[in-house]
């Protein structure tokens, strides 16, 4: 099992407040010959009568400045490989990439990490560190 990200209990609140059940801390599993743990797995009732939404969240720090590129490429290599082992395993559970406010108003608005998150289909929950809140949900 990986180490976690340096605000992984943060997210882990944020999602809680946002009303979000966690189910799994972190979301193991292995798919063809290979374990894959993701950080977190959770449940959203809907409605009384429908199923919950399901997902899984993979968080990310970006914490160092000079290698936010670095970090981009483990994040989205992780994130494409993630996204397609829950393909084999859970099919209806929708996976997201965590990345701290500061981090999205500034690296991820840059040109190259747009493109590269709108041609990948990356979806991104975007979370305030001191407030530990969900500020905006990317599809």
């Amino acid at each position: 099992m990986s180490a976690r990200d340096v605000f992984h209990e943060v997210v882990k609140r944020a999602l809680q407040k946002d009303g979000w059940r966690i189910t799994n801390d972190p979301l193991s599993f292995s798919v063809g010959g290979v374990n894959m743990s993701i950080d977190l797995a959770a449940e959203k009732i809907i409605a009384a009568e429908r199923e919950g939404e399901k997902i899984a969240v993979e968080v990310k720090s970006f914490l160092e400045k000079s290698s936010a590129i670095s970090e981009f490429h483990t994040a989205l290599g992780q994130f494409i490989n993630y996204r397609g082992a829950l393909r084999r395993r859970e099919a209806e559970r929708i996976l997201y990439l965590a990345v701290p406010l500061t981090t999205y108003q500034t690296f991820f608005q840059l040109d190259f990490p747009k493109e590269m998150v709108e041609e990948n289909h990356i979806k991104i929950v975007v979370y305030d560190i001191k407030k530990e809140e969900i500020v905006q949900w990317k599809n």
